[in-house]
């Protein structure tokens, strides 16, 4: 079944109302099947053609969308992450070469990067693919902001999806807030060693410049290994029951 923009649109009103009927999710359903194909030939050419290992989901649930509808103006048939999958880098340095290998492959790509503007603490970089009439979405995240993502939606489970958006209990905020920051100074930390004037062969003639490099690279370890060990025992502690 093959779904008009305007019947598209008209069943996003019905869901953003609540008023939801047994035929509206079998049209919601085929809306989200119908992503199937594009979404399937941009996974082969992230993995086939780029060697990256994406991974992800064909269809955003029903609740998602649901959720999104309420909480935003946009049409149904104006969101962007109906598919998507996420790409993982090392860190910020392996983040930009793969943004900017896609860019290069798809052409036809809107660039939405919230690292210099986080979204309530979210730190990424999203890209969408067009293939007409579809839209496809790759998250480029680093592992500490994916680390930060998991611990965001943890909270989220815990104390309810606001947390994700700004709103909810202002320590639960704080939290975000801080870690959020912390993986930004890491990262600025990554994107000045990323300087090729601070090459091997350039730091050759330079040894007290090197020797403040080397001080930076431990120094960035030691704040990854920190912030490792924070979010996974924050996850921990927040996925757990009540005692």
């Amino acid at each position: 079944m093959r779904l008009s923009r305007s019947q598209v649109d008209r069943l996003g009103e019905r869901l953003r109302g609540g008023n939801i009927s047994d035929d509206d999710l079998r049209l919601l359903d085929a809306y989200r099947q119908s992503f199937a194909e594009p979404y399937a030939e941009v996974l082969a050419v992230l993995r086939d053609e780029l060697g990256l290992a994406p991974t992800g989901r064909l269809a955003k649930s029903t609740k998602s969308i649901v959720e999104k509808l309420e909480r935003e103006t946009a049409r149904l048939s104006q969101m962007q992450d109906i598919a998507g999958c996420r790409v993982i880098t090392a860190d910020v340095e392996e983040q930009d070469r793969t943004i900017q290998a896609i860019h290069a492959r798809f052409g036809d790509v809107t660039v939405v990067d919230r690292r210099a503007r986080p979204s309530s603490g979210y730190r990424a970089v999203h890209m969408i693919v067009a293939i007409e009439p579809h839209r496809v979405e790759i998250q480029v995240r680093t592992a500490l902001q994916q680390l930060w993502a998991e611990l965001s939606e943890t909270l989220a489970d815990r104390f309810g999806i606001a947390v994700k958006y700004g709103g909810g209990d202002d320590v639960v905020r704080e939290l975000l807030g801080a870690t959020s920051e912390s993986v930004a100074e890491i990262e600025a930390i990554d994107a000045a060693l990323a300087d090729p004037d601070l090459s091997p062969a350039a730091l050759a003639r330079y040894p007290k410049l090197a020797a403040r490099v080397t001080g930076l690279r431990a120094e960035r370890q030691l704040h990854i290994d920190q912030a490792r060990a924070l979010f996974t025992r924050a996850i921990a502690n927040f996925s757990a029951p009540d005692p």
